[in-house]
This record gives structure tokens, sequence and C-alpha cells, in this order.
């Protein structure tokens, strides 16, 4: 992601106000393990763009979906190795082309994939 995104900017109270909750959700929330916001020298809780999103998307997930925090944390850890594992696989195209290699076939059923 690019840097601005993972910037800590947003102290707890404005983090909260964004994502309309509380003070201790965003508390409870980071106590769970879902969040881990910048931490100054005073102690203070940052929040970066891409933290702000994460919360955006377990907002959803509890309150929209009525999906509890297990639920949520299995959801979050398999969306993260999904990303990794698309990643990959565009990596490894990439090289079997350069070795050209790629069946167009594949192509577009890898890209059918993507678009989900």
């Amino acid at each position: 992601m690019p840097r601005e995104i993972n910037e800590p900017k947003y102290v707890i109270s404005i983090a909260a106000r964004i994502l309309g909750c509380e003070v201790h959700t965003l508390r409870y929330y980071e106590k769970l393990g879902a969040v881990k916001p910048y931490r100054s020298g005073g102690n203070i809780r940052y929040y970066s763009e891409a933290e702000i999103e994460r919360l955006r998307h377990i907002k959803v997930l509890m309150e929209d979906m009525g999906i509890n925090m297990a639920g949520v944390e299995v959801i979050l850890r398999l969306s993260s190795r999904m990303a990794e594992m698309q990643h990959k696989i565009v990596g490894l195209e990439a090289e079997l082309r350069r070795y050209g290699k790629v069946d167009p076939a594949k192509r577009k059923s890898n890209q059918e994939v993507k678009d989900g």
C-alpha cells in the first residue's frame, strides 16, 4: 500500500467520529487484535487511512451482517491470505510470460476468478 494510506494521522476520538462509533469500541477492537494503531511516545493512538478502512469493514461485518468478532477475525484472515495468494499468482504469471509459457485459455480463466 502507498505510504500515505499507512501513515498514522487520526487520534482515537477522530477515528471514532469518522467511523460513527464510540472510543471504547476502538479500544476493544485493539484489545482483540483486530487493529494495531501506531502509539506515540506519549502512548497516544494514531490510526491510518488503511486502519480506518479495516475498521469500516469490521463494522459492516458486525453491525450490518450480524457476524461476531470470532467470525470477523476468520474473514479478515482469509481475505488477507487470498490477497497474498492473488499477488503471488500475478507474480508467477509475469514470470511465465517472461519465458513465453502462458496459455491464453488459462489467463482467461484466471481473469474470471479475479473478476469474481
